[in-house]
């Protein structure tokens, strides 16, 4: 059985079926709420601790809300649990490498406001990323004073997915906020993903997660400024946890396919209707595609979309192809070079 502190971080069946192996005495279990340069901090049974890198980096890099278990004392990593959800990102650079955003999430609150930051396209890349790892994502459209008339934006991002859920509201209002209680009940964790200046350290403090600073935002072009450096799990009045996120001005996905895929299944199905199975859907005969958007069943803006994420997963897999190939060549090298040193030791 686990104590009521580990539930409200968090802790569900799925973690505790892991736990076969060891002596539920012997062990402690923390799950980490910040991740430093030199120290990761952890939440456990018995409250909040650190512990330098080196000690609770098990098998590789340890991210804000993984589960950790850790030896009698406290004091070093036995093995990180298995993850029920992995938010993750392409890192900046050429090369194809993940950046993870957070673990074991149930719910994402997609941040946008209703000004110039709203960008369909971009939703569109959080929502594939949020559907990819397997945890629920909530649009929140905040700001929804700077705009006249912020209905149909609610209703463009609704028409992204089956079954979304968009919420409109004014961030710096708690009683707005308190449409999002809901997904922020007692064992949740939720995170907050979106560009700078859209408010979701003000949300964060709508939901009653201590005191985020907050910043304003350029008028020229509606962009924020980063006032989040790092993330980290927060506790909410509600019973949740939430991890509030810096924010980023340029959002890529990596090995994203099944996310793409259903978010984008409905593209899918007219492309599977086309006349040709090789139709470049630029005005042949037959072009299902062609078709549903001259009949403005299918946005134009969406099918491009469509196309350009499925080309960013492609290059991100042919350049992740690259560098294992590059990595095996190495390695070989390596063995080959280690041989050869052993045999000339013995024939010398």
């Amino acid at each position: 059985m686990t104590t009521a502190a580990l539930r409200a971080l968090g802790w569900n069946a799925f973690f505790e079926d892991q736990l076969s192996a060891f002596d539920r005495d012997s062990i402690v279990l923390a799950r980490v709420s910040a991740h430093h340069s030199i120290q990761v901090e952890l939440q456990g049974e018995h409250g909040q601790f650190r512990l330098p890198v080196q000690s609770a980096d098990a098998d590789g890099r340890v991210s804000v809300g993984d589960w950790l278990v850790l030896n009698p004392a406290g004091d070093r990593t036995i093995k990180r649990l298995e993850r029920q959800t992995l938010l993750a990102r392409k890192a900046a650079g050429e090369e194809a490498k993940p950046q993870i955003i957070a673990a074991n999430i149930n719910t994402v609150f997609i941040v946008s406001s209703c000004n110039e930051d709203f960008n369909l396209s971009r939703l569109e890349r959080y929502l594939a990323m949020v559907l990819q790892a397997g945890a629920t994502p909530v649009v929140v459209l905040t700001k929804a004073d700077s705009s006249e008339d912020p209905g149909p934006l609610a209703e463009r991002a609704r028409q992204l997915h089956p079954g979304l859920d968009v919420v409109l509201m004014d961030a710096r209002n708690a009683a707005q906020a308190e449409a999002l209680i809901r997904w922020c009940g007692p064992g949740q964790s939720v995170a907050l993903v979106g560009s700078s200046g859209v408010g979701k350290s003000t949300l964060a403090n709508a939901l009653g997660a201590g005191d985020q600073a907050t910043g304003g935002i350029r008028e020229k072009d509606g962009k924020g400024r980063h006032t989040t450096t790092s993330r980290s799990l927060l506790p909410l009045p509600s019973g949740g946890v939430l991890v509030d996120n810096p924010g980023v001005r340029e959002f890529q996905l990596r090995d994203c396919d099944e996310g793409v895929a259903d978010l984008f299944e409905d593209v899918a199905d007219i492309i599977a209707r086309c006349k040709f199975s090789d139709c470049t859907h630029q005005g042949e005969p037959g072009c299902a595609v062609r078709a549903t958007i001259d009949a403005g069943e299918l946005d134009e803006r969406r099918f491009a979309n469509y196309l350009k994420l499925q080309e960013e997963q492609a290059r991100n897999a042919r350049t992740l192809a690259e560098r294992r190939d590059q990595e095996r060549k190495k390695s070989k090298m390596v063995k080959s070079a280690v041989a050869r040193k052993r045999r000339d030791r013995r024939d010398w």
